[in-house]
């Protein structure tokens, strides 16, 4: 039984899209996990200016209130 040389470039040619199948399914993956990424990343920074907005207005109302207490002193 001897593997006639059109079989052996049918296996080949076999691999060499299997191979290219994967790297295709591969990158199909890293870019939905990109996409998923870049809306975490757009979430922590909405989540961090809310933070900043709110230790802002902190900082306003301390203002405040220390005026207040030199005012009764």
């Amino acid at each position: 039984m001897a593997i006639s040389p059109l079989n052996i470039e049918q296996v080949t040619l076999a691999i060499i899209v299997g191979t290219l199948a994967a790297i295709v399914y591969s990158l199909r993956i890293l870019v939905l996990m990109e996409r998923r990424i870049a809306r975490m990343d757009l979430n922590i920074e909405r989540m961090t200016s809310k933070i900043v907005e709110e230790e802002f207005k902190i900082e306003r109302e301390e203002r405040r209130i220390e005026k207040a207490l030199k005012r009764k002193r």
